[in-house]
């Protein structure tokens, strides 16, 4: 155990403490449950305080969300936007921008993730297989389109 670290529990007369029995004390003085395995269920924060809240729709909404940002990750992944007659320059900086943008969402299908809920896991992970079929597999692509490369290099892992 790293030195400074304290794994006793926090004591029940400790009000200022930000965690104490597996709840975090939000801002205005309720307590939600920090899940810190997977779960399945409705009850989620996804990417943003309070979203989707406990209504089934928004959940429902947050899941179509997450699926289309992983089908927007694998779209970058395999897309050629960018022109070889143009300027070199521009076309470095547009690659670029799309690069920080393929991360951006990449690192936000990974936060909701985060939220260790068992229907954001399989929506994003079907989500990037849609992606991939439908950007990057041989089942759609045309052969001559296979010898060209996308924009983008390949995600490293």
């Amino acid at each position: 155990m790293p030195a400074g670290m304290d794994m006793s529990p926090p004591s029940s007369s400790s009000s200022s403490s930000p965690m104490s029995n597996g709840t975090m004390m939000g801002g205005m003085g309720h307590k939600m449950m920090m899940h810190m395995t997977f779960f399945w269920g409705s009850q989620a924060e996804i990417l943003f305080s309070g979203w989707p809240g406990s209504r089934p729709g928004m959940y429902a909404l947050a899941l179509v969300f997450v699926f289309f940002l992983a089908v927007i990750v694998e779209w970058l992944s395999h897309c050629r936007l960018i022109k070889s007659t143009g300027s070199r320059v521009a076309a470095g900086l547009f690659q670029t921008l799309l690069h920080a943008v393929r991360v951006g969402l990449a690192y936000m299908v990974m936060l909701a993730i985060m939220s260790f809920n068992v229907g954001v896991f399989l929506v994003a992970i079907a989500g990037h297989a849609v992606g991939f079929l439908i950007f990057g597999s041989k089942l759609v692509k045309k052969e001559e389109a296979e010898k060209v490369s996308s924009d983008l290099p390949p995600m490293s892992c």
